[in-house]
């Protein structure tokens, strides 16, 4: 795909989630879709327009539908295909559900098994993990065992491995996302830098042995929408995107790191700070005896907040270093990207322990 192509779908997908926002921050007050700072204890602003994630909703729909429709997505042949309407399909349930869940609240259960529904119509669309590269050496096949599947009149085949982590990644991200939203303008920065480094490495010529078509455009209606959704979310925030914009960046991402040929291990090392935080905060609260379903205040950018950082500065630490392993996934195989993982993760424990320890102080 051409830089000129690509550029074009950036600015489409901007142009488009700009439009949203505007159109989000003109009616949402009218409508009475505010969010409420005083649930919070939040008393230092106004209510402001949430759930702004439709924004990007709108935007992602919108320019995924008019790029198939011109003939720039399809599986070879151009058009629609099925892979496009499994996406769309589970974007829409997820972004349905979320906006209900912002405004009116959902059991945390109800939303675990909409997050698998959209996961499992990724692997029905045809979307899935085939393989992983081993960092020892070596490729791990995860399509190896097949269970046919006929259920009135239809039919098809399960991939036990493949289909289960699958499912397993995209609803991680899904949450990871979630989760690291708790300071305005985090869970678009972060998309922005993760969609960019996704987008440079399908774009990346004579390297892949798949088409990375779709992974292109998806890529960069990804950036150019974040992009445009940062203006209106970042510290000061004029708009919150709310679980319907978080869950539905996470949801993409996911998606975009499996077509792209399983770029799950980049995704990973950019992405490692809401990720290791994800599985930090599961892990307290299993410890605790508490349910890893409800929310408390121990992400690490609360534990940020609590030191003292400001929100923008919390946001630019996050991003910040997501940038610095995204540069570095990109010059880096497997092997060195789960020991720059590791190292991430050493660097997250001794930011944390320096926290606590300031915190105790």
């Amino acid at each position: 795909m051409s830089l000129p192509l690509i550029i074009s779908i950036i600015f489409s997908a901007f142009a488009a989630a700009a439009a949203g926002a505007l159109t989000v921050l003109k009616f949402f007050p009218r409508w009475g879709l505010m969010d409420k700072p005083e649930k919070y204890g939040i008393s230092t602003r106004p209510p402001i327009p949430y759930p702004g994630g439709v924004a990007i909703y709108f935007a992602v729909v919108v320019c995924v539908l008019s790029w198939a429709v011109l003939g720039g997505l399809g599986s070879g042949t151009g058009g629609f295909s099925s892979t496009i309407g499994a996406v769309l399909l589970g974007a829409t349930l997820l972004a349905a559900t979320c906006f209900w869940d912002d405004r009116r609240g959902l059991s945390p259960f109800l939303r675990l098994g909409v997050q698998i529904a959209a996961a499992g119509l990724l692997v029905i669309g045809g979307i899935g993990v085939a393989s992983i590269t081993n960092p020892l050496g070596g490729t791990i096949v995860l399509d190896s065992i097949n269970i046919p599947i006929n259920f009135a009149g239809l039919t098809g085949t399960f991939t036990v491995f493949a289909d289960i982590l699958t499912i397993i990644w995209v609803v991680a991200m899904i949450n990871a996302f979630n989760w690291v939203d708790g300071v305005p303008g985090m869970a678009s920065s972060l998309s922005v830098v993760a969609s960019g480094v996704l987008l440079a490495l399908s774009a990346w010529g004579g390297m892949h042995s798949v088409d990375q078509t779709l992974a292109i455009t998806l890529s960069a209606i990804i950036f150019g929408a974040s992009s445009a959704f940062l203006i209106f979310d970042f510290p000061r925030p004029r708009m919150l995107m709310g679980d319907t914009g978080s869950m539905l960046l996470g949801f993409l991402l996911a998606v975009t790191a499996i077509i792209s040929g399983g770029k799950i291990a980049t995704t990973m090392l950019v992405l490692g700070f809401p990720i290791l935080d994800f599985a930090w905060v599961i892990l307290r609260r299993i410890l605790k005896g508490q349910s890893p379903f409800y929310g408390d205040l121990w992400h690490f950018h609360h534990r940020l907040l609590k030191a003292g950082y400001s929100e923008r500065a919390t946001v630019l630490i996050f991003a910040s270093a997501s940038l610095i392993f995204g540069l570095t996934a990109l010059l880096l195989h497997t092997e060195g990207k789960a020991i720059a993982f590791f190292v991430l993760l050493a660097v997250m424990i001794l930011f944390a322990t320096l926290l606590y320890s300031r915190r105790e102080q």
